[in-house]
């Protein structure tokens, strides 16, 4: 990512920012948010947005958001954070109703949207390391969920006892991330968790 301009660092950026007896305000959070992702969306690179951008965006002032971020690469991660759905709680009965739970709550209504928006970021993460590695601690929780899904799946004998964890769930996700990228009509949006679940299945099965 280019250098960062003064614009873009307040003093004592990089420090979290504390304001005693100033409760954070959930709407101002949502909009400042909402305008990051909306820029993105917009075909604005990462580079490109500016702090005072986004304040005009979501009709706040520059210190607001200085309260909650502490510089851009931190909005733009929590921005991120945001575009991903809750995780489910997984019954934990079948590996197969677990997975289709997994991927249906990555699939949200704003897919096509987000999926924009990650081809956007997706250079930023390869060329600025910081950035990479802060977009990994968001998603690596995630996928930890899906490796505790497989193994346990591995234990019970649901899947193959050899199975490699880290290929299986490349197989889960890359093919989710591709659909909501370069969206392909012949692969139907509906029921597309189930039947990427199954086809990877039928090779991971025991």
């Amino acid at each position: 990512m280019n250098p960062m301009t003064i614009a873009d660092t307040a003093p004592g950026a990089g420090q979290e920012r504390k304001t005693p007896g100033r409760p954070r305000n959930a709407q101002a959070d949502e909009a400042i948010l909402d305008a990051v992702l909306a820029m993105l969306s917009d075909g604005q690179s990462a580079a490109a947005i500016s702090i005072e951008a986004v304040a005009a965006r979501a009709g706040v002032g520059k210190a607001t958001i200085y309260r909650r971020w502490p510089n851009k690469e931190a909005l733009l991660i929590d921005a991120v954070r945001s575009m991903k759905g809750p995780l489910p709680e997984l019954e934990g009965r079948s590996v197969r109703d677990d997975l289709i739970a997994l991927m249906e709550a990555n699939r949200t209504p704003h897919a096509r949207r987000n999926g924009k928006i990650t081809a956007c970021l997706l250079p930023e993460f390869i060329r600025d390391p910081e950035l990479g590695r802060m977009h990994q601690a968001v998603v690596e929780p995630r996928r930890d969920v899906m490796r505790q899904v497989l193994r346990r799946g591995m234990e019970s004998g649901e899947l193959r006892a050899d199975l490699d964890v880290e290929l299986t769930l490349l197989m889960l996700s890359a093919p989710s991330m591709m659909q909501s990228m370069l969206w392909s009509p012949r692969v139907p949006d509906e029921g597309f968790a189930e039947t990427l679940v199954d086809a990877v299945l039928r090779g991971a099965a025991a």
